[in-house]
């Protein structure tokens, strides 16, 4: 496998870890209500775990609220368990046809315990392009010892493999940097 192969295989395993950080970000709750905070919710429907999204329409009429309102009226009981389930730390309140949840204001310490998973995930996704790193010199070990790759291509494939690492590193730190600052901003 020539090493332009094995670097593209790596910067797409790559650009998938920066995205399972952008959604895993996106369910951080900052200051503003938004709907991404309900996104992985699964409702129990009809004996099927399905997506709420699948079951009903979710908009912020204003800043600290998100409405939901079920295509179909007699799921809203399943529709309450499954926010309930979720562990939102929000509680659902119906009025019969739809759902409010009403986000009350971040305290400081709870600004700082969502900064910190937003640090965890970050952390997570450094781990995972390491190991694609990982992956990819050992690949280009493999061209070597099957004299498929001389000395210089395999340092040269192997200081290319870190240069993308690097570049998909400050991806993250740029993230995270950004969803610390709308989470502790006030």
């Amino acid at each position: 496998m020539p090493i332009d192969e094995i670097l593209f295989e790596a910067e797409e395993s790559m650009e998938k870890a920066i995205d399972h950080l952008k959604h895993e970000l996106s369910g951080l709750r900052t200051g503003r209500a938004h709907t991404s905070l309900v996104d992985r919710v699964r409702v129990e429907y009809y004996g099927a775990q399905t997506d709420l999204r699948a079951l009903a329409s979710i908009t912020t009429p204003d800043a600290s609220s998100i409405l939901i309102k079920p295509f179909d009226p007699s799921s809203l009981k399943d529709v309450i368990r499954g926010l309930e389930a979720a562990n939102l730390g929000i509680n659902p309140q119906s009025d019969g046809k739809q759902i409010r949840m009403v986000l009350p204001p971040l305290s400081g310490e709870r600004r700082q315990q969502l900064a910190g998973k937003a640090k965890e995930a970050a952390e997570q996704s450094r781990i995972a392009l390491r190991n694609i790193r990982r992956d990819a010199n050992k690949k280009v070990d493999n061209e070597e010892k099957e004299s498929l790759m001389t000395e210089d291509q395999v340092k040269s494939g192997r200081d290319d493999v870190q240069e993308l690492l690097k570049k998909f590193e400050a991806m993250v730190e740029t993230l995270v940097a950004q969803k610390t600052r709308e989470i502790t901003e006030v």
